[in-house]
């Protein structure tokens, strides 16, 4: 039982809050009420949830002697001894090939992207990573791809504004992540993380600065844009702006003076403001989009 208990805890559940974007497509088609969809999107969910837990594995198998040296990764059951490589190695094999046959129940389409974001992910876990400004923008295109592969589980369209605003957003928490990192391991950061080495604190605020301003613009731009306005039929989408912008301020509270940008789904879980913020935002895009 402790060999299942540290398999599940090396695909890393509390992650799996990054897959909760797969269900953007059914928001933003009008389509959250609608079960058949819903149960879909549910069902492409678990495959998403399940093939990053599979490249958490490969990831974990790779950084092993690294995350020894890492003050909260040690922990990691592969890292810490407490689940064996071979097990793992089984399970990276075997969970994936498990998730690509599933995928195709739904659609090609979703297969297919589903496919290349496995493959993508593995090119991350093995040489994207070490790469300075690609190791972001892969975990960033990382989240594009989810987003498209709730649209396509579901066979609707995707807004290209929509996918403009999760490349930005993921890569705020991307650079912040990593300069939390930087800050936390300080003189060891390159022996943890090769691409750390080519990163400093002010490249990385003016990196996220960048960022945070054109998130923001770009929402904007996306709630007030014609063919927004014409899908949903009505302008109003533009009044839950403030909550986005007040969730972007609050992580960067978090970040610079509570100094908690290493783990963007612990904030998304632990943070009450934070909670509070994404609900009120939820609610108001949904009474928006479908009263």
């Amino acid at each position: 039982m402790d060999t299942v208990r540290y398999l599940m805890l090396s695909l890393r559940p509390k992650q799996w809050t990054k897959n909760l974007i797969l269900f953007a497509g059914l928001l933003f088609s009008q389509n959250f009420l609608n079960k058949a969809l819903f149960l879909e999107t549910l069902f492409a969910f678990f495959i998403f949830c399940f093939l990053s837990g599979a490249v958490y594995l490969v990831n974990d198998l790779v950084d092993a002697q690294k995350d020894r040296k890492h003050p909260e990764k040690k922990k990691r059951p592969i890292a810490a001894k407490k689940l064996s490589q071979s097990t793992a190695l089984i399970a990276a094999i075997v969970i994936p090939l498990s998730c690509m046959v599933l995928a195709l129940q739904l659609n090609f389409s979703f297969f297919l992207v589903a496919a290349i974001y496995y493959i993508l992910m593995l090119a991350y876990s093995f040489a994207l990573k070490k790469m300075v400004i690609l190791d972001v923008m892969t975990i960033a295109f990382g989240f594009v791809l989810r987003a498209l592969a709730g649209a396509l589980a579901i066979q609707v369209d995707v807004s290209s504004w929509f996918l403009i605003c999760t490349i930005l957003l993921a890569l705020f928490l991307g650079l912040a992540k990593r300069r939390h990192e930087l800050r936390l391991l300080e003189g060891k950061a390159a022996a943890h993380r090769e691409s750390l080495s080519s990163y400093s604190p002010q490249l990385l605020d003016q990196l996220i600065a960048a960022v945070t301003s054109s998130t923001i613009l770009a929402y904007a731009l996306y709630t007030m844009g014609e063919e927004t306005v014409a899908k949903f039929g009505t302008e109003n989408l533009i009044y839950t702006l403030p909550f986005v912008i007040y969730g972007i301020f609050r992580y960067l509270y978090l970040m610079y003076v509570k100094e908690h940008g290493g783990s963007p789904e612990k904030v998304l879980l632990t943070d009450k403001p934070m909670i509070a913020n994404i609900l009120l935002y939820l609610a108001a895009a949904g009474v928006i989009l479908y009263s």
